[in-house]
C-alpha cells in the first residue's frame, strides 16, 4: 500500500478487481476496473458519503492511473469520474488508449 500525507492509504485489490484507499480501518473508496492484456477498463469510482469532499476519489484515480503507467498499460475511462479527472489532468492523457 501507498501512504499519502492525508493518511490514505491505496492499494490495487487484485482479487476483488478495484483499487482501494483506507483511511484507518475503513474503506474511504474504490475504483472498478477491467484488466485484459495492454489494457485496464475504469469502471466505476465510488466513495461512502462519509469520505465525500476529502479527495479520496481524486487520489484513488491519481494511484491507479501511475499504477498502470508503471505497468506499461493504457486506459479505457468507462467512469464518468475518472472522464473528469483526465479532463482536468491533460498530463495523464498519454495512457489512453491509441484509437
Amino acid at each position: 500500500m501507498t501512504e499519502q500525507p492525508s493518511k490514505l492509504r491505496f492499494h490495487d485489490n487484485t482479487d476483488a478487481r478495484r483499487y482501494e484507499a483506507h483511511l484507518g480501518d475503513e474503506l474511504a473508496g474504490l475504483l472498478e476496473y477491467h484488466a485484459q492484456p495492454g489494457l485496464v477498463t475504469l469502471l466505476h469510482t465510488e466513495v461512502p458519503r462519509a469520505f465525500e469532499g476529502q479527495g479520496v476519489a481524486s487520489g484513488l484515480i491519481g494511484f491507479a492511473l501511475e499504477d498502470i503507467r508503471e505497468r506499461g498499460l493504457q486506459v479505457l475511462p468507462v467512469c464518468p469520474f475518472v472522464i473528469a479527472y483526465l479532463e482536468r489532468h491533460p498530463e495523464q492523457r498519454d495512457l489512453l488508449r491509441d484509437r
